[in-house]
């Protein structure tokens, strides 16, 4: 399947109601795709609640990942990439990323991305992307962070042209991972971030706040740095415990 000429076959698993896309999705091999129409146990990074209300597109996409796993570490980036390239075939434009997992529009959040890997062949890409729902009936806190397909695009694609279009994108990203790593993507990634200033947290021991402005990220998915006093930094993902734009 790392062979750009070979589409893959998607085998999808539908349901109404479930706790976690990824944790079913765990358990599939490579090209299945757990779709859900809402989730009651959805997460984000560091297992924080992800609002998954009806109206949502949830799903979560098996990918293989042949080979050592140092080359799927920039999988989260990748999935970005895929995201935001899916997104502007359906005419949503002005769409950029907040490292590591989120894609918005001006300050609201369209969607987000949550890889976990549940075995060493293949990686689980969880996708939610609000549709027609409305997170801030879920999550008063919500109002006004977050956007839908259904206010940017008129008429709103089908559901299933959305889904299709999103899992031909992953394949396509992974794809280029096999065939060569981030290189091919970097260029048009590194156009999607907010590059002006951050506040960036380091975990333990560290504990360090760098503030400076964010360069994107490097060929490994390394994010670049560039402190107050003109230094630059290449901080590994592991080592960023937050980023904040300023």
């Amino acid at each position: 399947m790392s062979n750009e000429s070979t589409t893959p076959v998607w085998h999808l698993h539908n349901h109404a109601l479930v706790e976690s896309t990824n944790d079913l999705a765990g358990q599939l091999p490579g090209w299945h795709a757990v779709v859900a129409e809402r989730q009651t146990s959805g997460r984000g990074r560091y297992r924080r609640n992800w609002v998954s209300d009806a109206g949502g597109i949830w799903v979560s996409a098996v990918l293989p990942t042949p080979g050592p796993a140092e080359r799927w570490a920039i999988l989260p980036l990748a999935a970005g990439w895929a995201l935001r390239e899916m997104l502007a075939t359906l005419g949503v434009a002005g769409t950029r990323l907040r490292w590591p997992n989120d894609l918005m529009i001006g300050p609201a959040k369209l969607a987000g991305i949550l890889v976990e890997r549940f075995n060493p062949t293949t990686a689980v890409i969880g996708i939610g992307i609000n549709y027609t729902n409305d997170p801030a009936a879920a999550d008063p806190a919500l109002l006004g962070r977050v956007t839908r397909l259904a206010d940017l695009v008129q008429p709103i694609p089908p559901r299933e042209a959305v889904l299709a279009a999103l899992l031909a994108h992953l394949a396509q990203a992974q794809q280029r991972i096999a065939a060569g790593g981030l290189t091919q993507l970097l260029p048009t990634l590194n156009t999607a971030w907010h590059t002006g200033r951050v506040a960036i947290t380091l975990h333990p021991p560290a504990s360090t706040v760098l503030h400076g402005t964010f360069h994107g990220v490097t060929e490994t998915g390394d994010l670049i740095l560039r402190t107050d006093d003109a230094r630059q930094h290449i901080l590994p993902p592991l080592d960023v415990a937050l980023l904040r734009e300023d």
